[in-house]
């Protein structure tokens, strides 16, 4: 590869980490995805300049161009204010192939009403149930969380991931535990 073609890429992805920086601090924001098609057509938009030009422009210029444009999830409807009873439960030493279960209480503290689009675990292990229906202001709602640790051992740090019409959109619940093997 010619040492021209070398210094090209370099300048190019120092251009794209620069402007990368930038959007992460406008955005206040430490999220980098962007999602596989946003991707594409911001990597083909930047593949027919080169890298010289992308070198001469400044950050503002290259926000449309960023293929690692950083995305958040945006909440739907009118928003509204979620708060916990309590954020995380740690089970302590439980056993291989437990079934554990903790209920967490939730008030919709805003004056719209509350729409949970999702819940989902990180893993398999960790099953979230919620409610399907708004809650109204000032009321009150439940979502299950099962976690079956399966063969998994030691210390286990699991999320619960919830998606609702919210600012911001999601909001994570945390799920403890000390696996132990099960006694011969």
């Amino acid at each position: 590869m010619s040492e021209s073609i070398k210094n090209g890429l370099m300048v190019f992805i120092a251009a794209l980490l620069v402007v990368n920086t930038v959007l992460l601090v406008k955005n206040n924001s430490s999220s980098a995805y962007m999602d596989p098609a946003s991707a594409r057509a911001s990597f083909e938009r930047t593949a027919n300049m080169s890298p010289t030009a992308v070198a001469n422009k400044k950050p503002a210029d290259l926000a449309s161009v960023d293929p690692l444009k950083s995305a958040r999830p945006k909440p739907k409807g009118p928003l509204t204010n979620i708060e916990f009873a309590e954020n995380s439960v740690d089970f302590g030493s439980i056993l291989q192939d437990s079934e554990n279960t903790k209920v967490f209480t939730f008030t919709n503290t805003g004056s719209e009403p509350l729409i949970i689009e999702n819940a989902k675990g990180a893993c398999g292990c960790t099953v979230p149930q919620y409610p399907r229906e708004p809650i109204a202001p000032g009321e009150t709602g439940e979502i299950k969380v099962v976690y079956k640790p399966g063969k998994q051992l030691n210390k286990q740090n699991k999320t619960v991931t919830i998606t609702a019409n919210t600012e911001p959109a999601n909001t994570i619940l945390t799920v403890m535990a000390d696996v132990k093997e099960v006694p011969a």
